[in-house]
């Protein structure tokens, strides 16, 4: 019988997969693959697990978002509520001071004219007095008397349009 290289192929072979076997290589090989699989599902666990945490803190904070709109809505609203009182109280105190400037002004200007009116009843009876003492002492003829009398006149009446101008 001849032994060709297939044959020592063959044996050295089968020696190889005793020496695997001997040493419990497919063993370790699959407790290691075990161990993998294990860590695997453990990572795919705890990924879900993270992935609820994350969902319930993401609901969480959109009810929170949710309820923060809210109230800004309120706040908005009840601000918008306060400006429009202020600005109608405002609006009255401003409306009030202008009545009683406006009062002021009138009351002022009637105690003006009151006065304006005195101060040219005055005049006119001064003037009058004058006219009067002016006759009293050139009477002596009554064509000189209605001259002056027409002077004084004439002099009253150009002495009342400077004082009303």
């Amino acid at each position: 019988m001849n032994i060709d290289a297939t044959f020592w192929v063959a044996v050295s072979f089968l020696i190889f997969v005793g020496v695997l076997f001997y040493f419990k290589v497919p063993q370790k090989i699959y407790n290691a693959l075990d161990e993998s699989i294990k860590k695997i599902k453990k990572d795919i666990e705890d990924a879900e697990k993270l992935k609820d945490d994350a969902k319930n803190i993401l609901s969480e904070y959109e009810t929170k978002v949710s309820k923060s709109k809210k109230e800004i809505d309120i706040l908005i609203s009840e601000a918008k509520n306060e400006s429009e009182k202020n600005v109608i109280k405002k609006n009255k105190e401003f409306h009030f001071l202008i009545e009683s400037r406006k009062k002021t002004a009138e009351d002022k200007i009637k105690q003006m004219k009151k006065q304006a009116l005195e101060e040219v009843k005055n005049s006119s009876i001064d003037i009058a007095m004058k006219s009067v003492e002016k006759i009293i002492k050139n009477s002596i003829d009554k064509k000189k008397l209605d001259k002056i009398y027409l002077n004084s006149i004439e002099e009253v009446k150009k002495i009342l349009k400077n004082k009303s101008i």
